[in-house]
């Protein structure tokens, strides 16, 4: 299985070197990585309000796979694995070099597409970060920069809740997110400074801020294997997953996610379905089409 892994590793990144300064950088968020996951809230405006507790996740491995890697696009799907080699399809990071497409997050489910100059998109990477479902979260663009000895990516950006909260809070419902990424030797930081807003009436209260720190260090590609294996028996179904969804976004302008719960529910069970072979190419993007439809507005 570990000769499985560095195929799908070299294989996704023996794609011809791209001329654009950044795209080396990008390869570099791809592998196998122990990850832990750090987050505190520093202040409010508001002096009763009661700071939540701090959260840390440790003691899980990510596999950010490359699944296309070209001159101008990189795809990268994490698959997260926790306990005893149990996987979880995380989130998907789409990077493309001068794109001119941007979905903005304006609450309450909503993301509106805004098409960007030649102007505003020269020379910068976006960064398109999408669910667990492949619904999308957020999306920035910037440039790769090299600042005080550091190779960093940073972009401001509003998002929904975070999966870690957004079943508890109801005080706030925009997460402005500041995201910098900063390349290390042996991995890579995913430093955050977040603000959460409550957005009403057109106007924007800070209701808190918070730090987050996601450390990304390299390990053993064998750590990886079980979602190297995992991808092998799913990715027909989640790229069929992705190309449904890439036609909803290249005919709408706005979308309203309804009831993403459940949809997440319903995707997962399907790619059991396709893993039993119950559901197959012959079916699947019909089933996901009418699936995406009840939920998409």
């Amino acid at each position: 299985m570990k000769k499985v892994f560095n195929v799908l590793i070299a294989a996704a990144l023996s794609a011809t070197a791209s001329a654009q300064t950044g795209k080396e950088n990008i390869d570099k968020l791809c592998g196998c990585f122990e990850v832990t996951f750090k987050y505190a809230e520093t202040f409010s405006p508001d002096k009763d309000y009661k700071f939540h507790d701090r959260e840390k996740i440790q003691g899980a491995t990510e596999l950010a796979l490359p699944i296309i890697n070209t001159d101008k696009r990189v795809v990268i799907q994490h698959l997260l694995v926790v306990g005893n080699g149990m996987v979880v399809k995380h989130w998907r990071e789409d990077w493309t070099y001068e794109n001119p497409v941007q979905w903005n997050y304006k609450g309450d489910k909503v993301w509106e597409k805004v098409n960007l100059s030649k102007s505003d998109v020269k020379g910068k990477w976006s960064q398109s970060v999408w669910e667990v479902t492949d619904a999308p979260r957020y999306q920035g663009s910037a440039p790769w920069q090299f600042v005080n000895g550091h190779t960093i990516w940073e972009n401001t950006a509003d998002a929904p809740l975070p999966r870690r909260e957004y079943t508890q809070r109801s005080d706030y419902n925009i997460l402005n997110r500041t995201n910098r990424l900063v390349i290390k030797n042996d991995g890579y930081d995913h430093v955050q400074d977040n603000k959460k807003v409550l957005r009403a009436d057109g106007k924007d209260k800070i209701i808190a801020e918070e730090k987050g720190l996601n450390l990304y260090e390299k390990a053993d590609a064998s750590d990886c294997e079980a979602a190297a294996t995992y991808w092998e028996e799913h990715k027909g179904f989640w790229t069929a997953v992705q190309q449904e969804w890439d036609k909803v976004l290249s005919a709408k302008s706005t979308i309203k996610l309804v009831n993403d719960n459940e949809l997440m529910n319903t995707l997962f069970k399907l790619a059991d379905d396709w893993k039993a072979k119950t559901l197959t190419a012959g079916n699947v993007n019909t089933t996901l089409a009418g699936v995406l439809a009840k939920h998409i507005q």
